[in-house]
């Protein structure tokens, strides 16, 4: 029993090794932040904290959309081949579309991190925790920072959670933000 004991606690101090690792990565100096955008109200929260966080750390943050298969005119079971052909006219014009819809949601939202940040914004076609997911591995970014609708029971159920599949499989820090508790990071002034 007190071997069992010693065990649950040794594992618990691992635990929270690992927690003050992750606290502590957060504060550190972000080169690179990855903010992926449904283009939504609730998805403003997450984009603004990579700003203001970048805009504290002096990093580039990317600005990312993803055109879900179920968003297009794309043939149930030919996903995979639809994001490796995004060369295809209709594909291209979604794609352009969406890019215009993504350049208007930072300049309608964030106008005043424009000039301050380097924003780069990228739209791609795909599953959207998996291009994230892949993305943020491409770029090397830092962190990850997104929004989360806190959807519960059975529509949580049903459709899951972009974020929460993001959390599970990035190779990199993933701060979730909840419109509703939306705070400043550490450090950023109030533009």
């Amino acid at each position: 029993m007190l071997s069992l004991c010693l065990e649950q606690g040794a594992a618990l101090r691992g635990k929270e090794r690992v927690l003050e690792e992750s606290i502590r990565r957060l504060h550190e100096k972000n080169q690179k932040i990855l903010a992926p955008t449904d283009l939504s109200d609730m998805s403003k929260a997450g984009v603004r904290y990579a700003l203001e966080m970048a805009g504290s750390q002096g990093a580039e943050v990317i600005t990312y959309n993803v055109v879900g298969y179920e968003e297009g005119p794309f043939p149930p079971g030919l996903e995979e081949w639809v994001s490796s052909h995004e060369e295809v006219p209709r594909v291209q014009e979604i794609v352009e579309e969406r890019r215009r819809l993504l350049a208007k949601f930072l300049r309608e939202n964030f106008t005043e991190w424009i000039p301050k940040i380097k924003i780069r914004q990228e739209v791609d076609v795909g599953s959207p925790y998996k291009r994230i997911v892949e993305k943020a591995a491409e770029e090397g970014v830092d962190i990850i920072v997104m929004s989360t609708h806190g959807r519960t029971g059975l529509l949580h159920m049903l459709i899951g959670s972009v974020t929460e599949r993001t959390v599970r499989l990035a190779t990199c820090p993933v701060l979730t933000i909840h419109p509703a508790k939306e705070t400043k990071p550490p450090g950023a002034q109030a533009a």
